[in-house]
C-alpha cells in the first residue's frame, strides 16, 4: 500500500500553490479568539498562526510536539505517540483542543498517556490563543486554547474543477514512513472533500540512556535502555470524507471521519494502546438572514472513542466516550457603538473504564452555556468585553471501588475585558482582564486507584468547589518595518485551584496522590521579535527610449529576504505559603536564520531551555539543553502543480534534552539526531 501511494504521489504532481509565512503573520485572520475575522494584530488575547510552510516544517507526531517550540507553548510529551500542548504552564483540563471549534471528544484530558485524535498530518492551519478563552469556549479553556483545521467542511467554493495536496515522509530516527493527501472537487453549489494518512514509525533513537543520571543513582540496578527508547513506536491511519452545498445566502456541510492508531506507552514496556474514533461533524451558517442579524454560525459534533491498553498481547483496561458537542452563535450589526454576538452550547459525554487500571467509575457529564461577547470600535482603540455562564451536571454510576452514585452540578460565571489601542499603523497595545470559574473535572471528582500513567495512586475529591482565577494580560506588537514582532506578560491569580498533591503514602506500591484546594500564581511572559535584515526589492536600471526620455525599468531577479528570528519565554508558579507547582517549563530561548531567494528557502536555529530546579515536593530537577536544527527546501513548478521538497535535520549534535513538563522526563529523552526527507504536491 505504502508503495502504491508514493507512486501515485509522484505521478500525481498536481496542486494549489502553499502559504509561505516563514515568521508568525501579524496581519493573518484568526476565528479563535473572537467571532469576528480580526487578525493577530487587532486581538486583545496573545494568538500564534501556523500553516503553509511554517506548520509543514514544525509537524511531528503529535499537536502537542508541533507546537512545542512555539514561544509560551510546551508539551506534556508522553513519547512519540501522546503529547498534549501545555500553554504558560498550564495543562490537563486547563487547554482546551478543538477541531475547527468544536469539542475533540476524546480521552486525551483524562491522562498524558492517550492520544489527542488529530492527527498533524491532517492539520491546515493551528490557532493557539494563549491565556484564557472562557467566553467562547468555556471554563476549561482557562489557560488557552488550541484550534486544529482540516477543512473537511468546504466553505468557500472553488475555482477549479479538482484541487488538492499529497504529501510524503521518511525520517531516519524513528524510520518514519508516513503519507497524506487530500482532494477537493466539485463545481457550483457543491464541493466534496476527501482526506487521508497513514504513519509509520519504529523506537525512537536516543543519545545515550533513557534513564537520567539522577534516576540512575537511585535505582542503579534497573535494567539500562541505551539508544533507543523502548515501546515508543507509533502507527495510525485515518481517513474522512465531506461535502457542502454553497449559495448567496450561507452554507451547510458535514464530514465523517475515522482515525486507528496504535502505540507504545513508553512508560511500561510491555503496554501499547489501540486506539479507534469514529466522529461525525455538520457546519453551516447563514449570512444577512434577517434584518439586524449579520450571521449566524452554527457547529455539530458527535464521537465514539475507545482504546484498550494491551498488555503483551493480552487486552487490558478498556476506555471509552461518546458524546456530542452542539454549538450555535448569532452575530449582530451594530447596535449604537455595540457589535457583537450571542451564543449557546451543549456538551454531552458517557466516559466508562473497565479493567485493572480504571482508576474512574462511569460518569455522565453535561454542560448548558450561553455567552455574549461585544465590541465597539473607534478609530485607534477597540473594546472587547463578554460574560458566559455555564451549569455543569456530573453523574457517577459509582461501584466497589468509587462508593455510592453521585450526582455532583455547578453553576459557573465568567468574564473578560479587553482593550486594543493603535496609536500609529505599525504599533498595537493590548489589554485583557478576566474572571473565570472552572467547575472540577470528573477525573478530578471520582478518581480512586492506580493511574499507572502518571505512577501514582489518584484520589479525587467530590466535596470540591469552583476553580477561581484572576488572568491578566499585556501585549506589546509591532507588524510594519525592518523589525516586527510582539512582546506580552502575564499574571493569573488563583484560588481554590485544584492541585495534584502527594499525601507520603502509598498505595499498590504507588505513591498517593490528592486532588486538593491550593491558593496559586502564574506569572511571566513571551516574546517573538523579527529582524528583517534583507528585504525583497527590485532593482532598477535606467533607460533612455528613442524619444530621448530616461526611464526605469525593473530588473528581473529571485526575491531574496534574511530574516533574524528571536523567541523567548518564561513562567513562573508560586503556592501562596511556600512551594512550587509541579512540571512548570524552564526559561526558554530560540535563535533563527531564515534565508530565501526564488525558489530555495533555508532555515537554522538554536533552541536552548535553562535548568528547571524549582520543583514540587518528590519531584527532581532537569537540566538546561541546547538544541540545534536546520532546514532545507526547494519549490518548482510542474504543470499546473507545484513541488516541494524539503530536508530537515533535528537534533544535529545528537544532544541529550528532557522536558522538565514531562511526567516521562527521566526515563524518556526526546530523540535524538535525525533528518527528515518530505516531498509536497499541491495542485
Amino acid at each position: 500500500m505504502k508503495k502504491s501511494f508514493l507512486i501515485l504521489l509522484i505521478s500525481s504532481v498536481a496542486y494549489a500553490a502553499p502559504v509561505s509565512d516563514s515568521t508568525a503573520p501579524l496581519d493573518a485572520v484568526v476565528i479563535t479568539a473572537s467571532p469576528f475575522l480580526h487578525t493577530l494584530f487587532e486581538q486583545a488575547q496573545p494568538v500564534t498562526f501556523l500553516s503553509g510552510d511554517n506548520l509543514k516544517l514544525r509537524l511531528e507526531t503529535t499537536v502537542g510536539e508541533t507546537l512545542s517550540h512555539e514561544p509560551g507553548i510546551s508539551s506534556t510529551y508522553f513519547g512519540p505517540g501522546a503529547s498534549r500542548p501545555i500553554i504558560r504552564g498550564l495543562g490537563d483540563d486547563r487547554i482546551r483542543v478543538l477541531s475547527n471549534g468544536v469539542n475533540m471528544l476524546d480521552v486525551a484530558n483524562v491522562s498524558p498517556d492517550h492520544q489527542v485524535t488529530s492527527d498533524p498530518l491532517s492539520i491546515e492551519t493551528i490557532e493557539v490563543v494563549r491565556g484564557p478563552a472562557t467566553l467562547l469556549y468555556g471554563p476549561n479553556s482557562v489557560g488557552g486554547v488550541v484550534n486544529v483545521i482540516d477543512g473537511r467542511i468546504p466553505t468557500e467554493r472553488l475555482g477549479k474543477p479538482v484541487e488538492g495536496r499529497f504529501s510524503g515522509r521518511f525520517g531516519t530516527v524513528d524510520d518514519e514512513i508516513s503519507e497524506a493527501g487530500s482532494l477537493n472537487f466539485g463545481l457550483g453549489p457543491i464541493v466534496f472533500h476527501l482526506d487521508g494518512f497513514q504513519r509509520e514509525t519504529q523506537d525512537v533513537a536516543i543519545p545515550g540512556f533513557a534513564r537520567s543520571e539522577r534516576l540512575l543513582r537511585i535505582s542503579p540496578e534497573e535494567k539500562e535502555a541505551d539508544g533507543t527508547l523502548p515501546n515508543s513506536y507509533v502507527n495510525s491511519e485515518g481517513a474522512a470524507v465531506g461535502g457542502s452545498y454553497l449559495w448567496e445566502g450561507g452554507f451547510i456541510g458535514a464530514s465523517y471521519t475515522g482515525v486507528n492508531s496504535n502505540y507504545g506507552t513508553v512508560a511500561e514496556r510491555e503496554v501499547h494502546i489501540d486506539m479507534a474514533q469514529r466522529r461525525f461533524d455538520a457546519r453551516g451558517a447563514f449570512f444577512e438572514p434577517f434584518a439586524g442579524i449579520k450571521t449566524i454560525n452554527y457547529k455539530f459534533a458527535y464521537s465514539n472513542y475507545d482504546h484498550t491498553e494491551f498488555e503483551g498481547p493480552l487486552p487490558g483496561t478498556l476506555f471509552e466516550i461518546e458524546g456530542y458537542d452542539g454549538r450555535v452563535e448569532i452575530v449582530h450589526h451594530k447596535l449604537g457603538l455595540l457589535e457583537g454576538s450571542i451564543g449557546y452550547q451543549i456538551q454531552r459525554s458517557e466516559f466508562s473504564a473497565v479493567g485493572e487500571e480504571a482508576f474512574l467509575p462511569p460518569t455522565s457529564t453535561t454542560i448548558h452555556s450561553g455567552f455574549v461577547f461585544e465590541e465597539i470600535a473607534f478609530d485607534k482603540v477597540r473594546f472587547q468585553f463578554g460574560a458566559r455562564s455555564d451549569h455543569q451536571s456530573n453523574d457517577s454510576t459509582g461501584g466497589l471501588a468509587f462508593g455510592p452514585a453521585r450526582n455532583v452540578e455547578f453553576d459557573s460565571v465568567s468574564g473578560s475585558a479587553g482593550i486594543v489601542w493603535t496609536p500609529v499603523d505599525e504599533y498595537a497595545v493590548a489589554l485583557s482582564l478576566a474572571y473565570t470559574e472552572r467547575p472540577p473535572t470528573y477525573v478530578e471528582l471520582f478518581a480512586n486507584g492506580p493511574h499507572v500513567g502518571t505512577g501514582s495512586f489518584e484520589i479525587g475529591n467530590a466535596d470540591l468547589g469552583l476553580e477561581k482565577s484572576i488572568s491578566l494580560d499585556l501585549s506589546l506588537r509591532k507588524r510594519l518595518g525592518r523589525v516586527t514582532g510582539s512582546v506580552s506578560l502575564f499574571y493569573n491569580r488563583f484560588t481554590d485551584y485544584i492541585a495534584l498533591t502527594p499525601n507520603g503514602a502509598t498505595e499498590d506500591d504507588l505513591p498517593v496522590f490528592l486532588y486538593d484546594p491550593v491558593e496559586a500564581s502564574y506569572y511571566g511572559g513571551e516574546g517573538e521579535v523579527t529582524f528583517h535584515i534583507l528585504q525583497p526589492v527590485t532593482p532598477e536600471i535606467a533607460t533612455t527610449s528613442e524619444d530621448g526620455k530616461t526611464a526605469a525599468t525593473p530588473i528581473a531577479r529571485p526575491p531574496q529576504t534574511l530574516d533574524l528570528d528571536l523567541k523567548a519565554d518564561y513562567v513562573r508558579t508560586e503556592i501562596r505559603g511556600g512551594g512550587s507547582l509541579p512540571r512548570i517549563p524552564p526559561f526558554r530561548v530560540q535563535a533563527a536564520l531564515n534565508y530565501s531567494r526564488g525558489s530555495i528557502a533555508a532555515r537554522i536555529e538554536g533552541n536552548y531551555a535553562a535548568r528547571q530546579n524549582r520543583i514540587a515536593e518528590f519531584e527532581l530537577p532537569t537540566d538546561s539543553y541546547f538544541l540545534l536544527n536546520a532546514s532545507l527546501s526547494y519549490r518548482v513548478p510542474v504543470g499546473p502543480a507545484l513541488l516541494d521538497f524539503y530536508v530537515k535535520g533535528t537534533n544535529l549534535t545528537d544532544a541529550e534534552a528532557r522536558l522538565h513538563t514531562s511526567f516521562l522526563k527521566d526515563i524518556a529523552p526526546l530523540p535524538g539526531r535525525g533528518v527528515l526527507f518530505g516531498v509536497r504536491a499541491d495542485f
